[in-house]
């Protein structure tokens, strides 16, 4: 779902609070993520079956997400209401890190995708023919913590915008499998060492 590319105008982000706090709940963020896997347009029957959801149950949050810009309606062609997101690039989300709206509302949504991987990664696991080795392992969690300088992030967000990428031109195929990536990437307040901690390896360092 909603992708937060690297690059791009700021004019085909979603930047208004209210917009997205329409799509953190996490039923939308599914609806979203799967339009752009099936190339950006479903109809309601498909998503349904995608989603392993009754139809019925889907209009009321299709409605929500039309209503805020997030998707649109295209004219049926006798299978039922068919739905898309507006571009190509997929959904994207403009921060306005802060005391903002918009802060408060994209937090929403990090939380929300920190649910579904929650449960996708507990779903998976639970079955034994999950793939956990070698290049077509499926299943990992991983956290990273490491100090990183300006070319070094550089490289990091291009490494996660061709990821993006791949993405969004995957379309549904005979042996393929559908996956789901959420990552998190945030800076962190480094803490000094504590000087008495300091003194104490020091003093240790000279009575050897």
């Amino acid at each position: 779902m909603a992708h937060k590319a690297v690059t791009g105008t700021a004019s085909d982000r979603v930047e208004d609070a209210k917009k997205i706090a329409v799509l953190a709940a996490p039923v939308r963020i599914e609806i979203v993520s799967t339009l752009e896997a099936m190339g950006g347009t479903a109809t309601v029957a498909a998503l349904a079956g995608q989603l392993g959801r009754p139809a019925d149950g889907l209009y009321y949050h299709l409605r929500a997400l039309l209503r805020a810009g997030l998707i649109e309606e295209q004219p049926g062609s006798g299978h039922g209401r068919c739905y898309r997101v507006p571009s190509a690039r997929g959904l994207r989300l403009r921060y306005k890190p802060g005391a903002t709206a918009n802060a408060k509302a994209v937090g929403r949504v990090a939380a929300s995708i920190s649910r579904l991987a929650q449960r996708d990664f507990a779903r998976a696991l639970s079955h034994a023919g999950t793939v956990v080795e070698g290049p077509q392992r499926e299943l990992w969690a991983v956290r990273l913590r490491g100090w990183v300088d300006a070319t070094e992030l550089a490289e990091i967000n291009q490494l996660l915008l061709k990821l993006v990428e791949l993405f969004l031109r995957s379309r549904p195929k005979p042996a393929s499998k559908l996956v789901a990536l959420q990552w998190i990437l945030a800076p962190i307040d480094a803490k000094p060492a504590r000087r008495a901690v300091a003194d104490k390896s020091a003093t240790r360092r000279r009575s050897r």
